[in-house]
């Protein structure tokens, strides 16, 4: 059993380590980006993080309405043929 959890702390270590390799990364891009690419980076993370999650919330809202009105509208509009006899 000592054996398991010796394991998943090594798990949990490579994990963090390559986190912070991650943000290392991460902080020297950012450090060596000039102020107009900057600017663009911040611009196109503010549209990914507020309107695209506001655009498929509305998507999903309008594919639920269309999908309950068509379910309400049941056999209307279809006509029974009567079998030929």
């Amino acid at each position: 059993m000592s054996n398991f959890f010796h394991n998943t702390g090594n798990v949990v270590d490579e994990i963090t380590r390559a986190f912070t390799q991650a943000l290392r990364y991460g902080a020297r891009t950012i450090r060596r980006l000039s102020w107009p690419a900057l600017l663009g980076c911040a611009l196109v993370l503010a549209f990914i993080v507020s309107i695209l999650p506001l655009a498929l919330t509305l998507f999903a809202i309008f594919l639920l309405v269309k999908l309950a009105l068509g379910g309400c509208d049941g056999m209307r509009g279809r006509t029974v043929k009567e079998p030929l006899q």
